[in-house]
């Protein structure tokens, strides 16, 4: 999925995604396994991104469970236009967490095609507490404190924490020069018209502090906190939108 801030750019010109925000958000989650581990379900979900009024991507995602790691997968094939917006709906992101007792741990990120010098490459030794490899195309060695989240672990994270019955207020996720820092909040119910019928929502906002740029997500609570639709606006202006085509349990 996008990430939770990405760069929008008129038609016309390639979009190239700048970092600050899932999640995308896209989020670091403290709960218990039973909590954790049995509220969340593989599932199969398919979008459709949206980019100053275009349908540009069709995004597929998956989760998928192996022990206590789970494996989130997205693949998103452009439309029309679609290749000038695959900064903010990248070719394919897959990302590997584990979800213990204390929190939810990503163990690798990848993010690959579009822009190559966008390409993202993480590994996570939380033995050593460090995290190596590329993020955006620059190499990436960091000390690795716990709860930090990526921007492929950010959306598990959430659902996680959603799920355990409580509203994160806040996620530091892994950037360039260290972590940054995002404020949750629950904004209102909504129930949103899919091609699956009417379902209900919770609305729920991501901002870093002193960026104009809101992140919302759709989460709905009878598909596991699963997002129906994530929107990024800036003011009035709505950068871009991913909006359920279909969802289904594995």
């Amino acid at each position: 999925m996008p990430r939770l801030r990405r760069e929008a750019a008129e038609p016309g010109r390639r979009v190239r995604a700048r970092r600050a925000l899932p999640l995308l958000a896209l989020m670091a989650a403290a709960v218990t396994s039973a909590a954790g581990a049995d509220g969340l379900k593989p599932y199969q979900a398919s979008y459709q991104g949206i980019w100053h009024g275009m349908t540009v991507a069709v995004s597929d995602l998956s989760l998928e469970q192996t022990g206590d790691t789970w494996t989130f997968t997205s693949s998103s094939a452009p439309r029309g236009i679609g290749r000038l917006a695959s900064g903010i709906f990248p070719p394919r992101q897959i990302s590997v967490v584990r979800v213990t007792a204390s929190e939810v741990q990503p163990l690798s990120f990848r993010s690959l095609g579009g822009d190559r010098d966008k390409s993202t490459d993480l590994s996570y030794d939380w033995h050593a507490a460090r995290v190596t490899g590329t993020l955006d195309g620059a190499r990436l060695d960091q000390p690795l404190a716990p709860g930090v989240q990526d921007d492929g672990s950010v959306q598990l994270a959430l659902m996680v924490e959603l799920l355990a019955g409580r509203t994160p207020s806040s996620f530091r996720m892994i950037d360039k020069s260290g972590t940054r820092e995002y404020q949750f909040a629950r904004e209102a119910e909504a129930t949103l018209q899919t091609p699956m019928g009417a379902i209900a929502t919770v609305v729920y906002r991501a901002q870093k502090a002193g960026s104009p740029r809101i992140t919302r997500f759709w989460c709905a609570p009878q598909q596991g906190y699963v997002p129906m639709k994530v929107e990024q606006t800036k003011g009035d202006d709505v950068q871009w939108t991913m909006e359920i085509r279909s969802f289904k349990w594995q």
